[in-house]
């Protein structure tokens, strides 16, 4: 099948010859919208972190067979150090270095990914990634920054915490480190439209990330925007809306940044709607031939800006 966007998997056979299996880690950490810094109850949409299959991890080496859900065809060197639970560089810096040196020096990681916010990675973080990019130059770093949106408003509504200027912020100085940004967004966030939507690509092209992460809002069970959704005050989108709306996205995305994720992952027990993503190999195809049918490929409305 011709592949219409920049997908990860045709990315990373181009970049390093074979396809990369993510393991999700969870190092025990927490957030600032979760331990008092800034909020108890999380982002609006946020259940509790985005780790449900995440295996413990102190530094440990570690097998394919250790984890449930991972490919285990993989051989060493063919995984991702997927630090995923929470917000990954909100801890010691020792510890943080301690962490991912650990890792990158496992032989089953081509490198890592650290998930987390852009008001987590302070001075000191910044100086511990400088120093495994020099101990560790054969091994990959990637920081993943939950932006969702560029919007304000928005953010005020989700209780994102940090005002965009922070991401740019946060983006320029690991640019400077070479260290490649990975940036998550949210299509169906209350009231946005899809010129908001464009919005938000725009910015990321501006911000020349390396790959985004593209999730539909999910409610769950046990969040502000499950609560809103459960008592008839906030839509979710259809599927023919947010197919749609991811395909001009991609149109408007960079052709050279890399499209990690096109459709998130709600918990199954938790999730209360919507019903059809949880169908992710549907929603895949239907967005796939829906480009095919508006002859887009990615970046075909990119605006060089």
């Amino acid at each position: 099948m011709e592949e219409r966007y920049n997908s990860f998997a045709g990315w990373c056979r181009r970049t390093y010859g074979r396809h990369l299996y993510r393991i999700a880690l969870d190092a025990g950490m927490t957030c600032p919208n979760r331990d008092g810094t800034l909020g108890t109850a999380g982002c609006a949409f946020c259940a509790g972190g985005s780790g449900d299959f995440a295996v413990h991890y102190e530094g440990q080496r570690l097998k394919p067979e250790d984890f449930i859900y991972t490919n285990k065809e993989g051989k060493e060197g063919d995984y991702i150090a997927y630090f995923q639970s929470y917000s990954n560089t909100y801890d010691r810096p020792e510890r943080l270095y301690h962490l991912f040196q650990s890792a990158l020096s496992d032989p089953l990681f081509a490198g890592i990914s650290v998930a987390t916010r852009p008001d987590c990675i302070s001075k000191d973080v910044l100086d511990v990634l400088a120093a495994l990019k020099k101990e560790f130059p054969d091994r990959f770093i990637w920081i993943e920054l939950g932006l969702q949106t560029v919007h304000e408003k928005s953010a005020e509504r989700m209780h994102r915490g940090y005002r965009t200027e922070v991401f740019e912020e946060c983006a320029a100085q690991l640019h400077e480190l070479q260290i490649p940004v990975i940036a998550h967004m949210i299509i169906g966030l209350p009231d946005e439209t899809p010129e908001d939507y464009y919005e938000t690509v725009r910015f990321l092209n501006r911000m020349k990330v390396a790959g985004v992460k593209i999730h539909l809002l999910h409610f769950l069970k046990g969040t502000e925007f499950g609560d809103e959704y459960q008592a008839g005050r906030i839509r979710e989108l259809t599927m023919e809306e947010y197919v749609g709306a991811v395909s001009e996205c991609l149109a408007r995305l960079a052709p050279d940044i890399a499209v990690h994720r096109l459709s998130g992952d709600g918990s199954g027990e938790l999730l209360l709607g919507p019903e059809w993503s949880r169908n992710k190999k549907r929603v895949l195809n239907a967005i796939r031939h829906e480009m095919k049918v508006r002859g887009y490929v990615q970046g075909c409305l990119y605006e060089q800006e």
